[in-house]
């Protein structure tokens, strides 16, 4: 994946009727998203907990995570907080951060999996979440990536990302639900949550320096 490096603008005294109208339609798919990762994160973890899925409770501590983010680019763009650089570079941060909430438990888990063989159930509510989200995150990601870039906000093109990285997810978790389901490949769903702490270790490391690590929309 390209590596592309998104550097903050100056705050003008009065910004653009464009940048504004740009300003509020980030607000507004944050608020989507926000809807949507609350009932997905919901979704995924009751699907994880009955068929004893580590890598769907990761999909839905991810989701979780990226509501945390979808609030924090409402905090950014909301009030005096709209005009701010010191907003975004914090905004920036507190989205970088999140990216690391996840890693620690969801690898401690997959790794306990695959060491004591412990086999999840097929779960087909969890593959039909998962084969939404593998639809509809990235038109999300793609339409807030295209606003950071206008509004030059790497907040924004960091929520962006992880909208893509939820995406980029939902591929691994149903192929390791898939294999489990129809082959019997239990040890695929413990791999897939492996490659949830791993992807997400590296998002957090690219947003906290400012850069998106997905490719260039």
């Amino acid at each position: 994946m390209a590596t592309r490096e998104l550097h903050l603008v100056e705050a003008p005294a009065h910004r653009s009727p464009e940048w504004l109208r740009d300003a509020r339609r980030a607000r507004l798919l944050s608020w989507i998203s926000l809807a949507w990762m609350g009932a997905e994160g919901a979704i995924a973890l009751v699907a994880g907990v009955l068929a004893g899925s580590i890598a769907l409770i990761g999909f839905g501590l991810d989701s979780f995570v990226e509501g945390l983010a979808s609030l924090v680019i409402v905090w950014r763009f909301t009030g005096a907080r709209l005009h701010s650089d010191e907003a975004e570079r914090r905004a920036q941060k507190l989205v970088a951060v999140q990216f690391f909430l996840l890693a620690p438990y969801v690898t401690l888990e997959a790794v306990r999996h695959l060491l004591t063989g412990a086999h999840a159930d097929t779960s087909w509510l969890g593959i039909g979440l998962v084969t939404s989200s593998l639809i509809g995150m990235p038109l999300l990601g793609i339409a807030k990536r295209r606003l950071a870039d206008r509004l030059g906000s790497v907040a924004t093109r960091g929520e962006g990302t992880q909208n893509l990285l939820c995406a980029y997810l939902a591929a691994a978790v149903l192929v390791g639900l898939l294999g489990n389901a129809l082959f019997g490949l239990w040890w695929l769903d413990p791999a897939a949550a492996l490659v949830i702490a791993a992807v997400a270790l590296r998002e957090g490391r690219e947003s906290w320096h400012g850069r998106g690590c997905c490719a260039a929309c």
